[in-house]
């Protein structure tokens, strides 16, 4: 029996982004054992293009998708996209043509806005947002707080949380965290560098805690828009050695980098569900981050780190004090990281959930191209880990 093909679609495999990491981790699990998985290119990450050769391929690759459904024979299309201007309007067009052809489609969102916020301002194109993100066969979001935006926003359509996953391989020989009091307390931030990524909170947090007599360290690796005006905020603050900025890192170097970190600091102001936390909690390394997008789903505040309100360097400062001074904690949060991690956010998991998707869709192809009509999947959520919680208080409260 023939596998069914199922177009990915996703940035440049080279690419550095959380989408990327994404398709990347898909194309290479064990759905290839049972799909023929091809990857198709969209959007500009990981091209070197000018304007015309932008608008060229925004005119031209829609066409694109249509030959490759055709000739591919492709059953399902996995949209992968974000609630932003940008991707909304570019896959809207992607997911058009998949229709037109009668494949099934799969729209899984990686973060954004929540539905009814994105167009706030205009009925109409709420109205018509309502209308497009009921042409999909399966919406697929992150987080909690996404599933119960997007069913109140779509109840008619079918719509389950399922959270990314990583291999966790690769980080399972970094030592849990052994931090010692009369050392300096090692923060890491890998990512892009961006100004919503709150870098700038975190480099203040530094700067108070110093003031306050913590000695913290920040070493800050990727690259992005905002990496000259970041180290020249850190000069401004004279943090000197206290922050250290380097290339962005991959396979080995972060491994090694995150084997040399007590914590892991991303204090973003949006997010969908990072890579950079499920890697760092499956090297155990701690997280001081902030509850936005699928991070609470994931992080419980006090066992697995801490959870500060976005744009408040002040509670990242607060966070640091209470970590720098109880290095033992940092040994068990390190240890729940990693169970954490291991249960819930494998790309083997992932790989399995997803499967059960795919097959579901592609069998109501199957069914009706013989004539059964197609398969009604009953509209729930997809299996969760449940999850321990602590009511704690957060630092700064």
């Amino acid at each position: 029996m023939s596998r069914a093909a199922i177009l990915i679609c996703g940035p440049h495999r080279d690419a550095v982004s959380g989408v990327s990491t994404h398709v990347n981790l898909l194309m290479g699990s064990g759905l290839a054992e049972d799909f023929e998985l091809v990857h198709f290119q969209v959007g500009s990450e990981g091209r070197d293009e000018g304007a015309v050769a932008r608008l060229a391929r925004l005119a031209s690759s829609p066409f694109a998708l249509f030959a490759t459904i055709l000739f591919r024979q492709v059953a399902i299309v996995h949209l992968n996209t974000s609630l932003n201007l940008r991707a909304y309007w570019r896959d809207l067009a992607y997911l058009l043509v998949a229709k037109l052809l009668r494949a099934r489609v799969v729209y899984q969102v990686h973060g954004g806005e929540l539905p009814h916020k994105f167009f706030e301002a205009s009925r109409v194109l709420t109205a018509f947002l309502r209308w497009s993100l009921g042409l999909p066969d399966l919406v697929l979001v992150l987080a909690s707080v996404e599933l119960e935006a997007y069913r109140a926003f779509i109840p008619a359509q079918r719509v389950v949380t399922l959270p990314n996953g990583i291999d966790c391989r690769p980080f399972a020989r970094v030592p849990t965290v052994r931090s010692r009091a009369d050392h300096p307390l090692r923060l890491v931030y890998i990512g892009r560098l961006a100004r919503e990524k709150g870098l700038y909170e975190a480099l203040q947090g530094v700067r108070i805690a110093a003031g306050l007599g913590i000695d913290a360290r920040i070493v800050i690796a990727g690259e992005g828009a905002e990496a000259a005006r970041l180290q020249a905020y850190a000069c401004a603050l004279d943090l000197g050695s206290r922050a250290i900025f380097t290339r962005a890192v991959f396979g080995d170097d972060k491994v090694r980098l995150l084997g040399g970190a007590d914590v892991a600091i991303l204090p973003s102001y949006a997010e969908g569900l990072p890579y950079a936390l499920l890697e760092a909690m499956a090297a155990g390394i701690p997280v001081l981050a902030t509850p936005v997008g699928a991070i609470p789903d994931v992080v419980t505040h006090g066992i697995h780190g801490y959870l500060v309100p976005a744009r408040d360097a002040t509670a990242v400062a607060s966070a640091i004090v209470a970590l720098a001074g109880d290095r033992e904690r940092l040994s068990w949060m390190s240890r729940a990281c990693r169970k954490r991690v291991l249960a819930a956010y494998s790309i083997e998991r992932l790989a399995r959930e997803l499967a059960l998707y795919y097959r579901s869709l592609a069998a109501g192809d199957a069914m009706a191209a013989a004539g059964a009509g197609p398969v009604r999947m009953e509209r729930r959520a997809a299996p969760r880990t449940s999850r321990a919680r602590l009511d704690v208080a957060r630092p700064g409260e």
